[in-house]
């Protein structure tokens, strides 16, 4: 079965780590794929291992003219739109709350949150004419179980979870269905930072607070992504799933 069969998908961030394992999930799923990155070498070289429906693009999900050139070359090689993934963001290194620069704060802001409103500015109004579409964003369990000294992250993931509720309500009557994930820390390039440092003994601290013992992987993300934005799935909306072995139990 290819339950993506015949749809068209944008990934951002999907030159490495999630966005990379759902892009992934989502061809082998029968979807065609634009994966978006700043890196547009990153993106490139996972559209090169996944095939010709993988489509490299470059963009930045915090310029709404940079994303629209992007959809624009996705649209013309594939057609419209039918599944968007907010998947793009950026972590910050434990810190107290006070010592957070303000330029560290407005990129994690700019990254985790306006880009979801920009891609909404994009996408939602051609699904509202469409009467049709699919958006998931990619939360955190740190935005449901926070950490200490991750505050700043911790909140805009909270704000993005709440966002995916309140952009379900309000587009349910187009027949759009908007969903998140909830991934705790993953082997991701991200994995580091939100540890500080990536040593055994980290490791084995952080792995104590996860019941089935072992961190996320893009995979687990990619192979909860498909379900959620195929036609199986056609009466959930609003929901924030929690990949994560249990941490938020």
């Amino acid at each position: 079965m290819n339950p993506l069969e015949n749809k068209v998908a944008l990934v951002t961030g999907a030159g490495s780590g999630f966005g990379a394992g759902i892009a992934e999930c989502f061809v082998e799923a029968g979807a065609t794929v634009g994966l978006l990155d700043l890196n547009l070498a990153a993106a490139a070289d996972v559209a090169s291992r996944l095939g010709s429906r993988a489509i490299a693009l470059e963009g930045d999900v915090t310029s709404e003219s940079s994303m629209r050139g992007a959809v624009d070359l996705l649209e013309g090689d594939a057609g419209a739109l039918d599944i968007v993934v907010n998947n793009a963001g950026i972590g910050l290194p434990p810190t107290a709350m006070e010592d957070v620069s303000e330029e560290d704060f407005q990129r994690l802001c700019d990254v985790n949150m306006r880009s979801i409103f920009v891609c909404s500015k994009i996408f939602v109004p051609t699904f509202k004419i469409l009467q049709q579409g699919v958006i998931l964003n990619i939360a955190s369990t740190a935005g449901v179980s926070p950490r200490p000294n991750l505050t700043w992250y911790n909140a805009s993931k909270g704000w993005v979870i709440t966002a995916t509720k309140s952009m379900a309500i309000e587009l349910a009557p187009f027949n759009i269905r908007v969903n998140a994930l909830n991934p705790v820390a993953g082997e991701t390039p991200l994995l580091a930072t939100f540890m500080g440092e990536d040593t055994p003994e980290q490791r084995a601290a952080f792995l104590q607070s996860i019941p089935l013992g072992r961190f996320s992987t893009p995979t687990d993300l990619g192979s909860a992504a498909v379900f959620l934005c195929s036609d199986s799935a056609s009466l959930i909306t609003g929901v924030a799933l929690e990949i994560d072995g249990g941490r938020c139990i």
